[in-house]
């Protein structure tokens, strides 16, 4: 499981003063990021090789202004050609569950428009994060 922090700015909080539902899936975006870049893949564009096919968020309780959220990413599938990873955010303050996320991501191949099967490497290192329900 990999673990990173994020503060709740104020620019993220809506007119009832708790985080507003577009700025989870930013927080997501961040957790995805730093988890692409502990499997060994930067962010250039020539060498992306990833599509997202789904993306969700459960909204649990409210989060603040200020909070601390800390969000782990683990896998929760691995298939031919696609993997899941889901997300939990908790509030670092008081322990409760915030909001929990998911995606699919497909390995896909930029110039050919297609998919394509997960290389071992890349299965390797997702299976170091998967986690069985």
């Amino acid at each position: 499981m990999q673990e990173i922090e994020v503060t709740v700015r104020f620019c993220e909080t809506d007119a009832l003063g708790h985080i507003n539902n577009t700025s989870y899936f930013i927080y997501l975006e961040e957790a995805r990021i730093k988890f692409f870049e502990s499997l060994g893949y930067s962010m250039d564009k020539d060498e992306w090789n990833f599509i997202m096919a789904s993306t969700k968020c459960d909204f649990v309780n409210q989060g603040y202004f200020n909070q601390i959220l800390t969000v782990s990413t683990y896998v929760t599938k691995i298939g031919t050609k696609s993997f899941e990873i889901n997300h939990e955010m908790i509030c670092s303050q008081t322990g409760q569950l915030i909001a929990k996320g998911n995606a699919i991501i497909v390995f896909f191949d930029f110039t050919d428009q297609k998919s394509k099967p997960i290389p071992d490497l890349l299965r390797e290192g997702l299976k170091s994060y998967l986690v069985h329900n």
